[in-house]
């Protein structure tokens, strides 16, 4: 889920960097919270229920 998440995070940054430059403090932001929910996808690990 985390992985899912930080892709979808990575992607939106992407789009709004090439789109928006104006808005670049909560496009950094995005890009923070993709880095972080990777770290976790890979402190986590995979773990079955």
């Amino acid at each position: 889920m985390f992985l899912l998440l930080a892709l979808l995070l990575v992607i939106v940054w992407v789009v709004s960097f090439v789109t928006f430059h104006v808005a670049g403090f909560l496009i950094h932001i995005l890009l923070i919270l993709a880095v972080i929910s990777l770290i976790l996808h890979f402190f986590r690990g995979k773990k079955s229920a």
